[in-house]
């Protein structure tokens, strides 16, 4: 066991948790993060290669000024690391004019006086010529929506963290987590146990096994992304074509631009609403299914998009019934803080997450508003 206690143990260094470890260095703290895999592994749900960002928000308005930090934090860190990690092309959310896609993002423009256009199927095809949404669909343009890149994006977080002083410990899963007689947090591996002053628990689709309090509200699901080579290249590089979230007759969809030669990527959100374990997950089978609804998708509404299958991913989303996140301090601990149910439209956040983590450790308050995500509320499931 380490004599001296850490002053904050974080619990995973995923999105989350590199952040946290990022901004709890930079404030001083002599701080250990602890990750089961290596560091930006492809086991959980901070990876795929791009991760949609965007200020327009259907979700709920109220994560805007979250959105706006996120912007300035993710450029601080490209400033600190030398690494492009934001990456702008604009961002569409379409849909039919009466639904929260289309409508919800335009409240959240509106609300928040954010630039946009709002357009029709046919404006959307004129301008992206890959692009072939029906007639009735709407579309709402934000130009500073784009993408960023979660692999690089985590390394950079770590590499500065560590060069504040941080440690990160990789291959380290933790059995368990306990306060001892002395009041400090007792944080348990498989090979070696470590003391902490306080703790963030930022442990993705594991949040339920480490808090079993959230066992029934963060909930891994199974999902599936497919790279096609794009038929026409240009119309679908990130100086042409934005990234989108689109609801159509099959579901509702996401995709982004053809970033150096990666492909065209795309999701579908809940995928085969099939629920998954994080530990026996097969991350390597991807069914006949899976690719039929991403190509189908593919071709019927992008011109030149469903080209040769370069790549297909499995992984997780860690949902909560409303599909949003958890922040909050332990009822019993309040030394112990904890993230989770980011997946889906999460990871754009984890500038700001790593902020408010690190406000929450230290002072336990923050200047942000959080007080929509506390893990108190009621999570009505959404319709």
């Amino acid at each position: 066991m380490n004599s001296k206690p850490w002053d904050v143990i974080v619990l995973g260094v995923g999105g989350m948790g590199s952040a946290a470890l990022y901004h709890l260095a930079r404030r001083g703290q002599r701080v250990l993060g602890l990750e089961q895999f290596d560091l930006a592994h492809e086991m959980g749900s901070s990876h795929g290669l791009t991760r949609i960002i965007r200020l327009a928000y259907y979700e709920d308005p109220a994560y805007v000024p979250l959105l706006r930090r996120s912007y300035e934090l993710w450029r601080e860190l490209e400033r600190d690391s030398g690494e492009h990690l934001l990456h702008i092309c604009g961002s569409l959310d379409i849909g039919p004019p009466d639904n929260e896609v289309f409508a919800g993002s335009l409240q959240s423009c509106l609300e928040h006086d954010l630039s946009h256009e709002a357009l029709t199927g046919a404006e959307i095809n004129a301008r992206w010529p890959a692009c072939r949404f029906p007639a009735e669909t709407m579309g709402l343009y934000q130009p500073e929506g784009g993408f960023l890149l979660p692999e690089a994006g985590i390394r950079a977080f770590v590499q500065v963290a560590c060069e504040q002083g941080a440690t990160l410990r990789t291959g380290q899963r933790v059995l368990n987590w306990q306060v001892n007689a002395d009041g400090l947090l007792q944080v348990s591996t498989e090979t070696e146990t470590h003391l902490a002053q306080r703790l963030v628990i930022t442990a993705g689709a594991w949040a339920g096994k480490l808090l079993p309090r959230l066992g029934s509200v963060a909930l891994p699901e199974r999902q599936v992304l497919a790279w096609m080579q794009p038929l026409d290249p240009p119309n679908f590089t990130p100086e042409r074509f934005p990234v989108f979230n689109c609801l159509v007759d099959e579901g509702r969809y996401y995709g982004f631009p053809d970033f150096a030669g990666q492909g065209f990527k795309i999701g579908r959100y809940h995928h085969l609403e099939e629920a998954a374990d994080p530990d026996t997950l097969d991350r390597d089978c991807v069914r006949d299914e899976d690719r039929r609804i991403l190509r189908d998708f593919a071709e019927c509404y992008f011109r030149g998009g469903a080209g040769p299958d370069l790549l297909h991913k499995v992984c997780m989303f860690t949902n909560t019934p409303d599909e949003h996140f958890i922040i909050d301090r332990h009822p019993e601990y309040e030394q112990v803080h904890f993230a989770a149910g980011f997946s889906g439209h999460g990871y754009k956040f984890a500038s700001v997450i790593g902020e408010i983590l690190a406000d929450l450790a230290l002072k336990d308050t923050t200047r942000h508003d959080i007080a929509f995500l506390r893990s108190d509320r009621e999570m009505i499931p959404l319709s």
